[in-house]
């Protein structure tokens, strides 16, 4: 049994391994669930849960008079899908779960609104195996009401959050998480090649590498607090400090063979870090190095 607001009739745009998973999750919670791709045959097991398939994206349209659900590809494919639907968007809810620029997201939502429609953007940081289980999160921005009214549909999808009213919001920090995922992992495969001229097996590695990965949460935390006071004082270590150990691993790779291209673009980082004289600060003070530059 599911609540009375799951009569809401869904309509999803796009079924890629992502939009599949999507329309499984919600016919699982019991809502009417029409779905479209651009390329016939990705269908079949939904049609066998429940959903209606529809033949082109304005017949998939004309089944709602709620929420749509878009998930293609790309940016483009979306405005490829839409634009010709046009006006006959009006008084639904758009919730556009495809990958994008922050300023896209804008454009997209002010496109959108222009044509009497809600718009909520939104980032899945998931697996598709995960989505409608709490460990799904899914990330929204844009008008917190209309957030709230859809709610109930949402979270038939996985833990959602609500970032804030400006579009982009959900975008940009898609990128800036998927940024922290690329570095973390980048920085394992380079420490599984490292001790792997020693023969050390990447499974052995990992382990030590996922309770080292744990500790990193701590200093995540406290650097975020020195970045927003503006204050990096160096508790656990000094720039100096952490040079001297980059130093260090830079040697390592060389001598092992290994590609050095990531230490010592680490290395450089500190360095010029460093040489405006803030070695005995924080590491949270290479944040300068990447914020905008006049």
């Amino acid at each position: 049994m599911v609540d009375n607001e799951a009569e809401a009739e869904v309509t999803i745009l796009g079924l890629g391994l992502m939009g599949r998973a999507i329309a499984a999750a919600l016919l699982r919670a019991g809502r009417s669930t029409t779905v479209w791709n651009r390329t016939p045959g990705r269908d079949g097991d939904l049609i066998t849960q429940g959903a209606r398939v529809a033949p082109s994206a304005a017949a998939a349209l004309s089944a709602t008079d709620g929420l749509v659900i878009v998930c293609l590809k790309d940016h483009e494919a979306v405005r490829s899908v839409l634009d010709p639907l046009g006006e006959a968007l009006s008084g639904r809810t758009v919730v556009n779960l495809t990958s994008s620029t922050s300023d896209q997201a804008r454009e997209l939502a002010a496109w959108v609104g222009d044509r009497g429609a809600a718009y909520l953007d939104g980032a899945i940081m998931a697996v598709p195996e995960t989505m409608g289980g709490p460990e799904a999160v899914l990330l929204h921005s844009g008008d917190e009401q209309v957030f709230d009214t859809h709610l109930p549909v949402l979270r038939d999808l996985g833990t959602c959050l609500h970032l804030g009213t400006d579009p982009g919001l959900a975008a940009l920090h898609d990128v800036a998480l998927l940024n922290i995922m690329w570095g973390v992992l980048n920085s394992f495969l380079h420490g599984a090649a490292l001790v792997g001229t020693a023969k050390v097996p990447a499974a052995e590695f990992a382990v030590l590498a996922n309770q080292w990965i744990s500790s990193v949460t701590e200093f995540v935390s406290a650097y975020a607090e020195q970045i927003d006071a503006d204050a990096p004082v160096a508790r656990d270590a000094t720039l100096d400090t952490h040079a001297a150990a980059m130093d260090h691993l830079v040697q390592e790779s060389e001598a092992a063979g290994v590609d050095v291209s990531l230490p010592r673009f680490f290395r450089g980082l500190v360095a010029e870090t460093v040489a405006k004289g803030r070695g005995g600060d924080s590491y949270a003070a290479v944040v300068d190095r990447f914020r905008p530059r006049p």
